[in-house]
């Protein structure tokens, strides 16, 4: 398996992993359950899982209405797609 398909799965598990936490972390918010921890949830993000994370928000309605979450969620996003820009044009 080449570098890029690797990183594209890894990205992809971390995505649906991030998906998953977020579903969790909704329906816990409903039933009044422990939820995870927001740094957690930018963690998942951060290590991969921002298209999750950014179609968690979207699919559940979740954390849209606290802006700094939200805001911070999108800068992960930029600073990955930012990354693969730079390295795309080495």
């Amino acid at each position: 398996m080449t570098r890029l398909k690797l990183l594209v799965v890894c990205y992809a598990v971390m995505s649906v992993i991030t998906l998953l936490v977020y579903a969790w972390d909704k329906r816990a918010a409903g039933g009044r359950r422990r939820r995870r921890p927001e740094s957690t949830l930018q963690l998942l993000a951060l290590l991969g899982g921002w298209p999750g994370a950014l179609l968690g928000q979207r699919l559940f309605k979740h954390k849209r209405q606290k802006l700094s979450f939200f805001a911070i969620t999108w800068l992960i996003a930029a600073a990955h797609l930012a990354a693969w820009g730079w390295v795309g044009l080495r």
